[in-house]
């Protein structure tokens, strides 16, 4: 068996030689690029192994991809890395200023999806004839519900010219709505799995661990922010300064996880508290150039890790025809669910905000799912239920990323062109009425009388 070290290398060298190939040759945005490559590396393997049989390079390269704990990989190590390197780029004033559209599609839009995703996946699984509870359906729902904050902040790091409402909506919802998906999955796999304790759920008993998970993880990381907050406010040293951002990170994750919490909550409330108050305050321009240096430079190097990943998870994932007829249809399903999330908050969004009417079909298209989604799939236990949802998830996510991402691009710059358009005729219009209005009043204007 490989040693941790042994995996680590694996996948840098992995990482190091697909990125160069995609940025020489290929040139498509680093997470699709690494995600088609890895996949055309696992395919091109499970081809020579049933081409030759008993090939040991092909089942050696299995076996040491098998030795990966994606889920641990990612959701006790990669995580709160990116989710704390992800916040700390947002802006905080203008996320308040969303906070109501934010708050519903985080929220209210993760329930509706769960409900409609995990009910439409139910039904097709009776139509082709797969045994599935709809307890399961449901715990499905829930984890494919959540847009991914690290392949939304992917995709969204390669466009320009996106409306900044836009993308505060599309960061501050991916940002926050994985740790509410996962509080969800976490209460739906327990009572599909029976260890809830009755076979079913208490609504009363889960709304409270939904509070503490969530509510208690903003909290504790709003209290871990603004201890590392007071301690780089107290010295000028960015070594030290970007240490304190490390400790902050990976202390508030595992305290939060060991407290009942949210993790990815709490470091994604420490993360804005920090890009907001740490870099005006407490900061100076060099460990501000530093400390963002760094976590980009993170950002961007457990991106490529992680994309390669998902492609490389191919090669693990037993494949059953009728599962994957299931699974091609659950994606119009899924976008229709995105749809319906995204439509319902945003009637109630428009009784306070203006917004743009393509707005919701950019989030819908925009609801990119990814890793964590796979993450908690392959998380689930053995048996018939884990093997479709596993199928289907992963579907689903290489669509996602593949399609929805590489495409998202050309509809935002149409969306974006059609709001300037309609700016601009507003201001005519209101213009001319003011001209019109001014004619009326007589050479004298308002003061002729």
């Amino acid at each position: 068996m490989p040693t941790l070290f042994d995996l680590a290398a694996i996948l840098m060298v992995l990482s190091g030689t697909f990125g160069y190939l995609n940025k020489r040759y290929i040139g498509l945005p680093s997470n699709a690029g690494l995600l088609v490559l890895a996949l055309v590396s696992s395919i091109l393997v499970i081809a020579a192994s049933h081409l030759v049989p008993g090939l040991a390079f092909a089942s050696q390269i299995r076996d040491t991809v098998g030795s990966i704990d994606f889920n641990e990989t990612l959701m006790e190590g990669m995580l709160g890395f990116l989710l704390f390197a992800g916040a700390l780029h947002v802006d905080w004033q203008a996320l308040k200023s969303r906070s109501l559209s934010v708050g519903l599609m985080a929220t209210l839009g993760v329930l509706l999806s769960t409900l409609i995703s995990g009910a439409g996946f139910y039904y097709l699984c009776q139509f082709a004839g797969i045994p599935l509870a709809f307890s399961w359906a449901l715990v499905f729902g829930a984890l494919i519900s959540p847009t991914d904050p690290v392949a939304v902040l992917a995709t969204l790091k390669t466009m320009t010219g996106v409306p900044k409402r836009l993308e505060i909506d599309m960061a501050g919802e991916s940002l926050f709505n994985d740790g509410v998906g996962v509080v969800v999955f976490t209460i739906l796999l327990a009572a599909a799995t029976g260890s809830s304790g009755a076979g079913g759920i208490d609504y009363a008993v889960a709304f409270g661990d939904f509070a503490i998970e969530a509510l208690g993880g903003a909290a504790f990381g709003a209290l871990t922010g603004y201890v590392a907050y007071r301690m780089m406010l107290a010295i000028d040293d960015y070594p030290v300064e970007v240490l304190i951002s490390i400790g902050l990170v990976m202390g508030t994750y595992a305290a939060a996880h060991a407290l009942g919490m949210s993790g990815p909550i709490a470091v994604v409330v420490a993360g804005l508290l920090i890009g907001e108050r740490g870099v005006t305050y407490a900061m100076s321009d060099t460990t501000q150039r530093y400390l963002h240096g760094f976590w980009t430079l993170i950002d961007d190097i457990l991106n490529a890790v992680l994309f390669m990943l998902i492609g490389l998870e191919f090669l693990v994932i037993d494949f059953d025809w009728a599962h994957v007829l299931v699974a091609i249809a659950a994606i119009p399903l899924l976008l229709f669910s995105r749809l319906a999330s995204v439509y319902l908050p945003f009637q109630i969004v428009r009784l306070r905000e203006h917004f743009s009417p393509g707005i919701v079909a950019v989030l819908t298209w925009g609801g990119i799912r990814g890793g964590i989604s796979v993450a908690l799939a392959l998380s689930l236990p053995d048996g018939g239920e884990r093997d479709i949802i596993v199928t289907a998830t992963y579907a689903i996510v290489v669509f996602s990323v593949l399609v929805q991402g590489m495409s998202l691009s050309p509809l935002i710059r149409r969306v974006a062109a059609k709001e300037s358009t309609q700016d601009r005729d507003g201001r005519t219009e209101e213009g001319s009425r003011a001209t019109a209005e001014g004619e009326a009043a007589g050479p004298g204007g308002r003061g002729a009388n």
